[in-house]
């Protein structure tokens, strides 16, 4: 009885601890949402992560692993034989996209855990002869890991579709990162771990404990103190420099801890990636009070690590201190970016600029949150934009763009709003509740500058009352902001002339220079890349159905005009008809640029840098299109492109390069040259720190 009441007492007081920690650290009002959410019923296993039953036969089980890997997937055991089944089932119906090797490190296990895993093909079988613990185990599976990347799982997971993958593009996506680990849920979906920080006296607060897994602000990569060693990954030359797990940690409990601060001393950065998701049953493999058994450990071992980082910990949070206190320390600041409806790269070019826009930011060390003007968002939204370390704000985690940037705007270091649309809605918002943020016009192109061209094409007034409506609106914009991007020489000077005083700054669209993936032998045939939702490409796919193909034929009778993108089904049926291919939206362009002898670009009228030339440049195809399509661009005809304005130019351009190897080298080579120059990441880099700075 005395035991069970000394146990009612520590319970208590640790509660009451508990609780105080709580209120310093999130406040009355989220405490109390805390407490609301441990007393909702929820089943043991939310269905929608689909886990593996455990202690149920699965049938046999051989792991798709390859003698030559990249990834070593490290997972230390101690009987609970029907856990490590479950995560090794989990591993063959969810592998590592990349060739990988499992070493399953037997801990001296009770059980028979050894005969079992005997029978498991396609992983590497390692026996303690005497128990070494977590550290050990981990350390001796390293030393005979053949890949760069190691990752140590736990025994009590079981890993989702793509965690592997996830991990490792982080030390791509993010150089620099020394340590990725995973977003780490429960069996009933709550999470449990979004990274973790660490305040002075060594203790750790899991962020985002026991919150919504699906909460955007749980779903964006970022650097944090340290990442549960449950799921984590480090390259295999870092560890072993490093010396693997500090033995002193024996046999385990803040080992993770430790290796998080000797990366971080080595000039490395903690990174959690919230697209690498693991259930993780906790406590499994070392359940027992505090006091007794592994768990004594916790306690002594965190002694260890504040005697071992004694001087870096000063430099680290007093505990009790706020975690948006932590968070806003952590941040050179916050950009907030509006734009009409999330990017979509595989939808249109302002998309892959912008993507690459916040990525460069979120490269600069600023917190990027991307807030969608029509609200809509998919869960693939958030994961895509997460992956890049850029925050969402859309419902039901927030009411209304006002309304996050009424309750943020204290913090905000910038916000870009993106057309005159966009800018009109919310710059004397941003004014009124974020009075030291910098107001940033991305104007992407002028919309005024098309819709007047449209206007003279059509020859309609309507349409030019219209510009002159939207001119006025884009001029008052620009006039106001802090500063203004474009995205050709052509507007800087326009507006240089329009606004004097208007600080404008070149950004153009941003593109990887993909090279080329074939040479000129056995090409034919033209590639147009655009959705017909934009004007300016649905009178081009008009003019190629109605003119542009048939003088193409009339010199080539089995020429065929490609259109990638998206297009209304009664539009796209009236253009196949007419006799141009429509495949639809497409993820890849590169066969068709390996296969195609030139892009096509038939614009009669638009404004700022068109995307399709840029990224047919990209992939050394050559372009043949009209002076629109290429103005602003630093193109010279001839030599970068060919110029065209009418459907017999088309059709002779086309002639000319299909007879002439050399000028479609040429073109090809100085079109990926003018990418280089004049569309890299490098440039854009330049333009968004004069507009932040």
């Amino acid at each position: 009885m005395s035991n069970h009441l000394s146990w009612r007492y520590r319970r208590l007081r640790s509660l009451t601890q508990r609780m105080r920690i709580s209120i310093a650290l999130r406040g009355w009002r989220g405490t109390l949402a805390r407490i609301s959410q441990e007393l909702v019923r929820r089943p043991a296993e939310d269905d929608s992560l689909d886990m593996l039953p455990v202690g149920t036969a699965l049938g046999e089980l051989a792991l798709p692993t390859s003698k030559v890997p990249e990834v070593s997937i490290v997972i230390p055991v101690y009987g609970k034989i029907e856990y490590s089944l479950a995560c090794l089932h989990s591993i063959a119906a969810r592998p590592p996209g990349m060739p990988f090797e499992v070493i399953v490190i037997d801990d001296a296990s009770p059980d028979d855990t050894v005969a079992v895993l005997s029978n498991v093909g396609g992983i590497r079988l390692l026996q303690n002869k005497t128990n070494l613990g977590f550290i050990g185990s981990c350390n001796a599976g390293a030393a005979v890991a053949k890949g760069a990347v190691l990752i140590f799982l736990n025994n009590d997971t079981q890993v989702t579709q793509g965690w592997a993958d996830a991990l490792v593009r982080a030390f791509d996506a993010f150089p620099g990162t020394g340590v990725a680990g995973s977003q780490l849920v429960y069996p009933d979906g709550r999470l449990q771990e979004a990274g973790a920080w660490v305040f002075s006296d060594a203790s750790a607060w899991n962020i985002g404990r026991f919150e919504s897994r699906r909460d955007p602000a749980y779903r964006y990569a970022r650097e944090v103190d340290y990442v549960s060693g449950a799921s984590l990954a480090i390259p295999a030359k870092l560890f072993a420099d490093l010396g693997g797990f500090d033995p002193r940690f024996a046999p385990g409990y803040y080992e993770d801890t430790d290796l998080a601060f000797a990366v971080r001393d080595r000039g490395f950065t903690v990174r959690y990636v919230p697209d690498s998701v693991v259930i993780h049953a906790e406590g499994i493999s070392s359940a027992a009070a505090p006091d007794s058994g592994m768990k004594r450990f916790q306690a002594i071992n965190l002694h260890k690590l504040a005697e071992k980082w004694q001087e870096e910990l000063t430099r680290q949070p007093a505990p009790g201190t706020p975690l948006t206190t932590i968070d806003r320390q952590r941040r050179r600041g916050s950009i907030l970016v509006v734009d009409t409806s999330t990017p979509d790269a595989s939808r249109d070019s302002g998309s892959v600029r912008l993507i690459a826009m916040m990525r460069l930011l979120v490269a600069e060390g600023l917190h990027v949150v991307f807030a969608p003007d029509d609200g809509h968002v998919s869960e693939r939204d958030i994961t895509m934009l997460g992956g890049l370390g850029v925050e969402v704000v859309a419902r039901p985690w927030h009411a209304s763009i006002p309304a996050w940037i009424a309750a943020h705007g204290a913090d905000l270091h910038s916000a870009i709003l993106c057309r005159h649309s966009v800018a009109t809605q919310y710059e004397r918002f941003v004014r009124r509740h974020a009075p030291l943020a910098r107001v940033i016009f991305d104007t992407v192109d002028l919309h005024f500058l098309r819709e007047e061209r449209a206007a003279v094409q059509a020859g309609s007034a309507s349409l030019s009352r219209q510009a002159q409506a939207t001119r006025r609106q884009e001029l008052d914009v620009i006039a106001s902001a802090d500063a203004t991007f474009v995205v050709s020489e052509f507007e800087r000077s326009l507006l240089a002339r329009l606004l004097p005083e208007a600080r404008v700054l070149l950004l153009s669209n941003i593109h990887e220079v993909h090279g080329r993936t074939a040479g000129f032998a056995g090409r034919r045939d033209l590639l147009f890349v655009g959705g017909y939702g934009h004007p300016p490409n649905a009178d081009a796919m008009r003019w190629m159905a109605s003119d542009i193909l048939p003088a193409l034929r009339r010199l080539d009778p089995a020429v065929r005009i490609f259109v990638a993108g998206d297009v209304p089904v009664e539009q796209r049926s009236e253009l196949a008809q007419a006799g141009l291919d429509m495949l639809g939206r497409v993820d890849d362009l590169q066969p068709l640029t390996a296969h195609c002898l030139a892009s096509i670009a038939p614009l009669r009228f638009g404004a700022g840098v068109k995307g399709k030339v840029n990224m047919s440049m990209s992939h050394g195809l050559p372009v043949i299109g009209t002076g629109v399509a290429t103005e602003g661009m630093q193109l010279a005809d001839g030599v970068d492109v060919l110029v065209a304005n009418t459907p017999d130019d088309f059709a002779s351009a086309y002639q000319r390069l299909a007879g002439d190897e050399h000028l479609w080298a040429s073109l090809s080579e100085h079109a990926l040259e003018n990418v280089r120059n004049h569309f890299s990441a490098t440039a854009a880099r330049d333009a968004l720190r004069q507009a932040i700075n």
